[in-house]
């Protein structure tokens, strides 16, 4: 068997509205100035509290934690609302594509809360297409690899046989150090050369680009 492992937020669906819109609620309550939308997106993939204390570095404890909170009562709100980020064009083909393929595995390693997870991945009706489900509950933060080395040890894949694909360079940074191959994606919220400089194999353009690479990858003999 082989493993294709998925982040969610700038690879999967494009979250950067409810992901921004959150993170500036959360500073709202916590009495702290808005942030411009590309220093919060550049921290996506880092669970929320190291991107909390990445983005405030001067701001006390107990400000991190108002953030915290803030944003996920945000977050929620929105989602219960009924907001729902859309997946990227051409995910639901590859994902399809992939499913097709007998000896292929799908999986996902974001730093997303299960609880994020499981609502949106319901909510576009993907809920079972994946067998092991890596979120920020129960490991260190990206670009730590307790993510990947937890779904290599729950589908018995070996790292040689796993690929991550994501579309910053902590995804990257993170497969590496597991010793699994990186494919970074450009439509992300890390820049393509950041990918390529934390070890990604390839930046895919798009998803029809990333479908056929990986493709080629599942029917590639690998030790």
């Amino acid at each position: 068997m082989k493993l294709v492992l998925f982040d969610v937020d700038g690879t999967l669906v494009n979250s950067q509205h409810e992901i921004t819109q959150s993170m500036n609620l959360g500073m709202k309550s916590a009495g702290l100035p808005e942030m411009d939308p590309a220093l919060i997106l550049s921290i996506v993939g880092l669970s929320l509290p190291i991107a909390v204390a990445r983005l405030l570095p001067e701001a006390t404890p107990d400000q991190h934690d108002r953030v915290v909170l803030g944003y996920r009562e945000a977050f929620f709100a929105s989602r219960t609302a009924g907001a729902l980020p859309p997946l990227y064009d051409g995910a639901l083909d590859c994902l399809d594509a992939l499913a097709a393929q007998d000896e292929v595995l799908l999986g996902i390693a974001t730093g997303k809360a299960m609880r994020g997870l499981v609502s949106l991945l319901d909510g576009h009706g993907l809920g079972t297409r994946f067998i092991t489900k890596q979120t920020a509950d129960g490991h260190p933060s990206k670009p730590h690899p307790a993510m990947l080395h937890s779904a290599l040890s729950e589908t018995g894949v070996a790292a040689g046989r796993a690929v991550m694909i994501g579309d910053t360079s902590f995804d990257m940074e993170m497969a590496r150090s597991a010793g699994i191959l990186g494919f970074g994606v450009s439509w992300g919220y890390h820049p393509s050369q950041e990918l390529h400089a934390a070890g990604a194999a390839l930046v895919a353009p798009d998803y029809a680009a990333l479908t056929q690479a990986l493709l080629d990858w599942t029917t590639k003999e690998t030790a």
